[in-house]
């Protein structure tokens, strides 16, 4: 059996990129049939190199890769059109999805349905001049994939179905639980919030407001309050 696999034209995208060496890049993927995959792409950093204008983030690609090791050998990166250049707040919005990719899933693990997610995501962004519910259904989609879908439908600890009319404390490990007063510290949400997170329905504002709010504590809790770059980032530019 040969040592060196070789895949060639596979579906993917690239998530960030980092110097390797002086000429060189290390570049993180997510491709849709081999999951999260990192490669080397020697000489990119080269002017005359093939690789070095087409290894282009939110793009999708065709990549071509060899090895087994952690680090596979980058091949080839052929463009494949159809996506529009994100810009200005949608281009944030892409960088801040890339790096839920990168902290939350584990390398070499396929999701196609998540890659499918993604991949709807950025063409919303570059369409949609509010990027707040294609953040918020996108997130819903990368919990459900690593396992943690979210329970939305029932309060957790009567079993009852939720009430539209009532508020919710929301525990990250049991879900929602209703709201009695002062005993349930955290975050409180409408039952009406919560059903139309269930329908990917962000129209009415306070869902929406409510929905970022639940999203932000539930990715914390699985990056174990580790901080996210592009949301400080993003924060301090809506400060300038």
């Amino acid at each position: 059996m040969s040592t060196r696999a070789r895949l060639d034209n596979q579906p993917g995208y690239v998530l960030h990129t980092y110097a390797y060496r002086e000429t060189s890049l290390v570049v993180e993927t997510f491709t849709r049939s081999h999951g999260r995959v990192a490669m080397i792409a020697r000489g990119a950093k080269r002017p005359r190199s093939v690789l070095r204008g087409s290894i282009m983030a939110f793009q999708p690609l065709g990549l071509s890769w060899s090895g087994r090791g952690e680090l596979r050998l980058l091949l080839r990166a052929e463009w494949q059109g159809g996506q529009q250049l994100l810009q200005g707040k949608a281009l944030l919005c892409g960088f801040y999805l890339n790096e839920l990719l990168l902290k939350l899933l584990p390398r070499e693990d396929a999701h196609e349905q998540l890659f499918l997610d993604y991949q709807a995501a950025l063409a919303r962004l570059a369409e949609e001049p509010e990027p707040g519910p294609v953040l918020r259904r996108f997130e819903k989609a990368l919990l459900r994939e690593l396992g943690y879908a979210l329970a939305l439908e029932r309060d957790s600890a009567s079993g009852a179905g939720i009430d539209p009319g009532k508020s919710y404390s929301y525990d990250p490990e049991r879900g929602p639980v209703a709201a009695n007063g002062a005993a349930h510290a955290g975050l409180v949400l409408s039952g009406q919030t919560l059903l139309d997170i269930v329908r990917d329905d962000y129209s009415d504002p306070l869902t929406l407001q409510q929905a970022k709010a639940l999203m932000r504590l539930l990715i914390s809790h699985r990056l174990e309050q580790k901080p996210l770059n592009s949301r400080r980032i993003f924060e301090e530019l809506q400060q300038l």
